[in-house]
């Protein structure tokens, strides 16, 4: 091939990027926030390894799920809501729509602490207008419009990372604990719980089924002949691959942040048991990084919040739509989604629920959820009816296993520590 056709083809590709970005908002949400600074302020440098597990393997399952939507051209819920009996579709849906409220409260929650530390707002006024400008950001989306859409998400991802990402350059991570800290092992059951909350804020379940539409509406034409798909396939492995690596330098950079910046002594010089400082909250990990970073990264660190806040409650909000328009066949108006959606978290403020505790909460919660997500999407692109030649190698097939069982395992300890009383 010759460098200009080289150029040209390379050209067309870029082209063919976004419905991963979309999708890897999912993975640096305000649930992701809260439950990175808690285990890094908690654990120092502990969890990395979760982290840098956690986000290999929600690269393979993006790629399944955007694979499956491209070959199939229809998404996931579409794909299950025609194979599924009556009870069982309607059961299916119905867990995959607690996730998705959970992942609700998460992002208007966190996105409210973002406008209470920049204009001190209330938090149920702050949750207020975190609905109503996300219920802007969908008007603009539809198929039509989807790549104004994309930008806009990009724009905020943007944002999240240098929110995220600038502590760093004041307050940078020590070396021997980032490597310490990829050595896989757990320090008591708060650990264990922590490490789910993160496995459920980094392979989040929502994003699974709406990958799978975002790609098959994205792709329309990917059919119109052999090597079109072969290219869109080809396009939609390097889009995983770009997206979720800055999703994933994102949440480890905010474990680091916390390690290397809220972990250790109070500026008092007091401990907390086992050795964390009182900056396992949003808010007080806000207050210690504007203490000891300066009030320019505070702001900057808010932005990011609120910028993550606003984008992950716009994709979640689509991405129930898409469960419930493929389980249920029923297409609800996205902006009356928001409004319905909205009720819980609104709720949760109102009442004083400790904000990032019911974040992290609510990362548990999401883990839980994933293997039904991922078993139904490994058996799809496992099956040769389905997928044609596109269908999993043995390879792909090992990494499902392996990927599921990490999740069920990880889900069965956490059940076994709470209901036991040492979660």
């Amino acid at each position: 091939m010759s460098v200009t056709k080289r150029a040209v083809k390379l050209s067309g590709s870029w082209t063919l990027l976004g419905p991963a970005f979309v999708a890897a908002i999912a993975y640096v949400d305000p649930g992701n926030v809260a439950a990175n600074l808690t285990s890094g302020a908690k654990y120092g440098y502990l969890l990395v390894w979760v982290l840098v597990i956690a986000n290999l393997m929600a690269m393979l399952i993006q790629y399944q799920s955007a694979k499956l939507g491209v070959v199939t051209g229809k998404s996931l819920p579409e794909l299950l809501g025609a194979r599924l009996g009556t009870g069982s579709r309607r059961a299916f849906w119905l867990q995959a729509e607690l996730v998705a409220i959970a992942t609700d409260v998460a992002e208007v929650v966190g996105g409210a602490i973002a406008l209470n530390l920049l204009f001190n707002l209330p938090l149920p006024l702050a949750g207020l207008i975190v609905g109503l400008v996300s219920m802007a950001m969908l008007a603009v989306q539809n198929r039509r419009s989807q790549r104004t859409f994309e930008f806009l998400i990009m724009f905020l991802l943007l944002l999240i990372t240098i929110g995220f990402l600038a502590g760093l350059v004041v307050s940078p991570p020590e070396p021997a604990g980032m490597f310490a800290g990829l050595v896989p092992r757990f320090q008591g059951s708060g650990s264990v719980l922590l490490a789910a909350g993160m496995l459920g804020a980094t392979v989040m379940p929502h994003a699974i089924y709406l990958h799978s539409a975002l790609a098959r509406d994205r792709h329309v034409d990917a059919h119109r002949s052999p090597a079109a798909l072969a290219g869109v396939v080809r396009a939609t492995r390097w889009d995983v691959i770009g997206a979720l690596s800055l999703a994933g330098l994102v949440n480890i950079g905010m474990l680091l942040l916390a390690a290397s910046t809220l972990h250790g002594p109070t500026p008092s010089g007091s401990m907390l048991p086992g050795g964390a400082v009182a900056t396992d909250t949003i808010e007080g990990a806000h207050a210690a990084i504007v203490a000891g970073l300066g009030p320019v990264i505070g702001v900057i660190f808010a932005v990011g919040l609120l910028a993550s806040g606003l984008a992950s409650t716009s994709v979640g909000c689509y991405a129930g739509a898409t469960i419930m328009g493929g389980l249920l066949k029923i297409q609800f108006p996205l902006l009356a989604r928001r409004v319905v959606s909205l009720i819980p978290a609104l709720a949760l403020l109102a009442i004083g629920v400790d904000p990032t505790q019911a974040l992290v909460i609510s990362q548990v919660a999401l883990s839980f959820g994933i293997p039904f997500a991922l078993i139904p999407l490994f058996r799809l692109t496992g099956n040769t009816s389905v997928m044609g030649s596109y269908r999993d190698g043995p390879a792909l097939r090992f990494a499902a296993v392996v990927a599921v069982v990490l999740v069920i395992a990880l889900n069965g300890v956490l059940l076994f520590l709470t209901l036991t009383g040492q979660g």
